[in-house]
């Protein structure tokens, strides 16, 4: 059996999607406008997960430290960082909610059902059969 299939030339692309986030910004002809997303890679998303990992003590034992990741926060900026269309990091874009901040934007931009939604639309974007808060409250259970 030949290796080539897995050459990077010969790996099929994942191609960015475009969907209907919210059906409150319209273009000139009053259609609601698609956003674009792209996925990411594993590397990029590990390094994601890193900035929203603590090292947190454990309590009661002394030098002794457990990670901690912010899956909240972790998923907000996996939205960021695969949303291509529109550029949350355009200032004029960021004035215009009174916010600083690609994260703080999309908060600000989306209802707290179309946020949800589109969390999970990434999510799947991605390869995640389930959502992270899912697996949470699984593991919980």
């Amino acid at each position: 059996m030949s290796l080539s299939a897995f050459l990077s030339q010969n790996a099929i692309k994942i191609e960015n999607e475009k969907h209907v986030v919210s059906k409150r910004f319209l273009d000139e002809n009053k259609e609601p406008i698609k956003w674009e997303i792209q996925s990411i890679n594993s590397q990029e998303d590990e390094l994601l997960r890193k900035s929203c990992t603590k090292r947190l003590p454990i309590p009661g034992k002394k030098n002794q430290f457990t990670n901690e990741t912010d899956y909240t926060k972790y998923v907000g900026l996996l939205a960021v960082k695969c949303t291509v269309y529109p550029n949350l990091n355009d200032a004029q874009l960021q004035d215009s909610y009174g916010v600083m901040g690609a994260d703080e934007l999309l908060k600000n931009m989306l209802s707290p059902g179309e946020y949800a939604d589109y969390l999970n639309l990434v999510q799947k974007i991605n390869g995640f059969e389930q959502s992270f808060e899912e697996k949470v409250e699984e593991a919980k259970n």
